[in-house]
Formats: structure tokens, C-alpha cells, sequence
């Protein structure tokens, strides 16, 4: 079936598109998005209205709208049933890299503080969630992760340290030298407020950080660039590209949190972090 592509970016460009991502993307023109941070409705863990979602499906139409270059920010988690984890984070990480062509930049961990609920007498609390970063084509197009250093623990000190060891075991001599007073964060992402304390925003079932659009931004998002978010939800991804200064895309399926997202873009994204 031919695609109908929406030929003028004023139909879709900071909008927030109510309809089913499945249908919509396709209606999108070929490498036109920078940035994709979402969080998908995965294992029935909440109602979103009842919408059921095809990840396969999703990712290869989020493949087609990216630009070479680009990177989808996803957060994802697994159910867990008689005892088992649903492993469908780690499913969709392998169908959208060997399937649709994606590549794994990293796989980043959202720590979080979990809740010991139901299950707490049999098993570990959760606390972290899974943040693959997928990538289309050969490399990144745009990476910088000069804003997410954090404190080294003992930066502008000098500390006499081991060497490297090589792969044939030995190991080079011991290094001295000044500790940088910021550091790379590494892979362990620490967000401990996924309600953010916004009444707005709670009034969606699932939400993440507004830190988590705010970081993936402005690492893998150029200043001119696109921020597409395919269920919206409580909008954060949105409000948080527009106080950056980027364009954003909104889809969600329910009228109620397109309402949601909408109301909270007029309230929020006018001063960058000014609430």
C-alpha cells in the first residue's frame, strides 16, 4: 500500500497528534526526525485506556522517520508472571537490531527507588528500569555529554593509581595525575522522581523523569533538531524539548492525556525549569 506522507512540517511540527502511532507514523515524510524518547505501553502493566501496542511495528516506522544518525531513547521494563520475567525488553532489543536494522548504542540503566509491593516476601524490589539507545546507520549524528558529567568524588585532588592491564595480563606502570572535577556519569542513570512532584503529570498512570528527556536531549539532540515522543502520554517528553528550544511531535492514542499534554505544554514550557 502506498504511503501518504504529510508534506508540510506545519501540520505535524509542536503538535500534539491524537490517533494511534501505528497509523500516524506512516503518514510521516522518510528522515525527518533527530530524536525519539518514549516509554512504551509493554506487558499490560497499565491500562493506557486499553490501547494494546505493536512494538515491531513501531520500531520499524520509527526506523523510516529517523534521520541517519538519529537515536531512539527508550524506557522499558518487564512484567513479571509466575515467578518469570516477561523478557520483553530484552526481545525487543534483539528484533529491532537484527529484524529492522537499528544499532545498540548502549544500554543505559534508570535507577530508581522501587516500591516492595506484591511481591515483596519471593523476590527483590525493582529498582531500575532498562534505557536502550538505539542508533540508524553508521554512527550518531550528534553526541555530547559535556552536560551530563557529574562530580568526581575527589576531583582536583592528585592520586597515584595502578596501571592499566593489558589483554596478555601484564600491566603498565602506575599512573600519577589530577583528578578532573567532573566525570563522565557512566551508564547508571540516578532519577528518583518519576512524578516530579506535578499534579498534572500524575494524573498519567506511567511517567518518567522530566530529567530523562532533559539529558537524552541534550546528548544525542542537535539545537535545530526534532524530538519525537509516539506515546506522549503525560507530555513530558514534549514540554521538555520545547524549554530546550527544539521542535517536538506528541502521538497518543487517548484523547484525555493528548488534553493532558497540551494543558501542561501551556503551563510548563515557557522558562526552562522555571516551576
Amino acid at each position: 500500500m502506498q504511503r501518504t506522507a504529510i508534506l508540510s512540517e506545519q501540520d505535524y511540527l509542536n503538535k500534539i497528534i491524537c490517533g494511534d502511532s501505528g497509523e500516524i507514523l506512516p503518514t510521516f515524510p522518510e528522515n525527518s526526525v533527530d530524536l525519539v524518547v518514549t516509554s512504551p505501553p509493554y506487558d499490560d502493566l497499565r491500562t493506557y485506556n486499553g490501547f494494546q501496542v505493536d512494538l515491531h511495528a513501531i520500531g520499524k516506522e520509527l526506523y523510516r522517520v529517523l534521520k541517519p544518525g538519529g537515536v531512539v531513547v527508550m524506557v522499558i521494563q518487564d512484567s513479571t508472571k509466575n515467578f518469570a520475567k516477561s523478557l520483553t525488553s530484552f526481545k525487543t532489543i534483539v528484533d529491532w537490531c537484527d529484524n529492522i536494522g537499528f544499532k545498540l548504542f548502549e544500554t543505559c540503566i534508570y535507577h530508581k527507588y522501587g516500591t516492595e509491593g506484591a511481591w515483596w516476601k519471593n523476590r527483590f524490589r525493582v529498582d531500575h528500569e532498562y534505557m536502550p539507545i538505539f542508533f540508524k546507520g553508521d554512527r550518531l549524528q550528534y553526541f555530547d555529554k559535556e552536560p551530563l558529567k557529574i562530580p568526581s568524588k575527589h576531583g582536583g585532588k592528585v592520586m597515584t593509581g595502578s596501571g592499566n592491564r593489558h589483554t596478555d595480563g601484564t600491566t603498565s606502570e602506575r599512573v600519577t595525575r589530577p583528578i578532573n572535577l567532573m566525570k563522565c556519569r557512566g551508564t547508571v542513570w540516578d532519577y528518583l522522581m518519576a512524578g516530579d512532584k506535578n499534579p498534572l503529570k500524575r494524573k498519567h498512570p506511567a511517567v518518567f523523569p522530566d530529567k530523562i528527556p532533559y539529558d537524552c536531549i541534550r546528548c544525542f539532540c542537535p539545537e535545530d533538531g526534532i524530538v519525537l515522543d509516539p506515546f506522549v502520554g503525560s507530555g513530558t517528553t514534549a514540554v521538555i524539548a520545547k524549554k530546550l528550544g527544539r521542535k517536538y511531535i506528541g502521538i497518543d492514542i487517548s484523547q484525555e492525556y493528548c488534553n493532558l499534554s497540551n494543558e501542561r505544554i501551556r503551563k510548563e514550557a515557557t522558562d526552562l525549569f522555571n516551576n
